[in-house]
């Protein structure tokens, strides 16, 4: 039988405790869809180490910076967003790469005359008399 891998889960009263905020603020960002926290079967709200680090950011927008829901939730899209195109750019390097070193040291495919850009040293084409 495999072990399942469990990770460590929070109740609603110890994040709050923790974080110095009232439950219901905790509720609240969970109705504005700003925090998922999971469910035990119980139906009691688990909150995961990346919910306590998503509950951070949402704390230092609206405490530190003043930022309200409506704000947070824009800026945590545009983060995720962000976050998926850096991902997606990376795969496009790697790719990039692979290409480059599977086509390293092969001759080009076409006459360098033909090319969009210039090539220096090519033969001039030859005039018809």
């Amino acid at each position: 039988m495999a072990k399942v891998k469990s990770k460590a889960a929070y109740m609603i009263s110890v994040v709050a405790e923790q974080y110095e905020i009232h439950p219901q603020t905790l509720r609240l960002y969970e109705r504005e869809g700003l925090l998922k926290p999971s469910r035990s079967e119980g139906n009691t709200r688990l909150y995961t180490p990346e919910d306590l680090v998503r509950l951070e950011v949402i704390l230092h927008l609206t405490r530190d910076l003043g930022v309200n829901l409506a704000g947070v939730e824009i800026i945590l899209n545009m983060r995720e967003k962000m976050s998926d195109m850096q991902s997606q750019i990376q795969e496009f390097v790697a790719t990039l790469n692979r290409e480059l070193a599977a086509h390293k040291g092969r001759p080009p495919a076409s006459d360098p005359r033909n090319s969009l850009i210039p090539v220096i040293n090519a033969r001039p084409p030859m005039r018809r008399k």
